[in-house]
């Protein structure tokens, strides 16, 4: 590839980064609308049905220990390892970094920072939700449960609401909350749920988690996705408090108030108008061309003695070329015991004219 296409593509991407976020005229922020607040308040309800039920260690205690002697993991022990792999799209880490990689390149095809900002909102309501909860209650889990028939409160453990099965939830229902469009939006709803469903009933199989960890999990994630149109002001600030701090760092580098390392750096990569663009390369000199005359030196006048010049005479400038290293001649290495290549022809005459001495 030759080095003009090179720097057209890189002109390109350039031009790209510079551009001003803007929304497509399709994409509409979800609202908090009369439908929304209604599944709210039906979810926080089921919500704080299920902790009561908990709590006065009802029926569904008694359901949770009832699948848990059924042990569903030996009924079908050839679903296992295919569940195994499964029960991953539930987990924090790997689910978090795939979809932050496939919204950040959303974000940078719509120069927008809201799909990220979005998904760490999200994600942050999550732990703190459900963190607390989990901690607060201290339930235990089917493995580690002590008396049978208890609902193994404060206990110590972590496992209620399930993580798993709410994280699932947040982090593909995410997806669907950002569809751009009305169709994708309810294609990616319906497989969400599918993934949060599928997640939380294998969680139930292999006996890491109660039946009412999933169900309050469940609950916990909806509740996050149905509230995330009241946070929409705090992400649309969020959003433009960092392109303030890029403008600013755009007027930090126009008038040269940054350190020199990283003004070495950005410099070449923003023009006097802040728009990112590529600065032509330095001419290089041809040894080949005729070198400029060189200025004339200005002698200061003297008005009389001991007169102290106002300015040093200009330096002297060569006029001839400099020589690339190719055109230098070439250097016998200090210490070297082979003569130049000029010295051989003489050297050898004067060895065969010398007369050779016997002993």
């Amino acid at each position: 590839m030759r080095t003009d296409q090179i720097l057209t593509r890189l002109e390109r991407v350039f031009a790209r980064l510079d551009r001003e976020p803007e929304r497509p005229a399709h994409l509409q922020t979800p609202q908090m609308s009369r439908h929304r607040v209604v599944l709210l308040g039906s979810t926080l309800a089921f919500y704080l049905a299920i902790v009561v039920a908990v709590l006065t260690t009802s029926w569904l205690v008694r359901l949770d220990w009832q699948v848990m002697f059924f042990r569903p993991y030996e009924q079908w022990p050839q679903l296992h390892a295919f569940l195994d792999y499964l029960v991953v799209l539930g987990q924090r880490g790997p689910t978090a970094v795939m979809v932050a990689a496939w919204l950040g390149w959303r974000s940078w095809r719509q120069h927008t920072l809201r799909p990220l900002i979005t998904l760490g909102v999200a994600l942050l309501l999550l732990n703190i939700t459900v963190g607390a909860v989990k901690l607060g209650l201290g339930r235990l889990g089917p493995h580690y449960a002590t008396r049978i028939g208890s609902a193994e409160l404060f206990a110590g453990g972590d496992i209620f609401p399930s993580g798993h099965t709410a994280n699932a939830v947040v982090t593909w229902g995410i997806l669907a909350y950002l569809a751009s469009t009305t169709v994708t939006r309810r294609v990616l709803s319906v497989v969400s749920a599918v993934v949060s469903l599928s997640v939380g009933a294998t969680t139930v199989y292999l006996g890491t988690h109660w039946v009412s960890d999933v169900l309050l999990g469940w609950s916990a994630g909806l509740l996050i996705m149905l509230a995330l149109p009241w946070f929409e002001p705090l992400i649309a600030g969020a959003e433009a408090r960092v392109f303030e701090l890029r403008e600013r760092l755009r007027r930090r580098l126009e008038v040269g108030n940054v350190p020199a390392p990283v003004a070495g750096v950005l410099t070449p990569l923003l023009s006097a108008g802040g728009k990112w663009q590529l600065v032509p390369a330095a001419r290089t000199v041809d040894p080949e061309e005729p070198a400029a005359p060189p200025a004339a030196a200005t002698t200061p006048a003297t008005t009389g003695p001991g007169h102290t010049p106002a300015s040093r005479p200009a330096a002297h400038l060569s006029g001839r070329p400099h020589l690339i290293r190719s055109e230098r001649t070439p250097v016998t290495p200090v210490g070297s015991r082979r003569p130049a290549h000029t010295e051989r022809p003489a050297t050898a005459a004067r060895a065969a004219a010398r007369p050779a001495t016997g002993g």
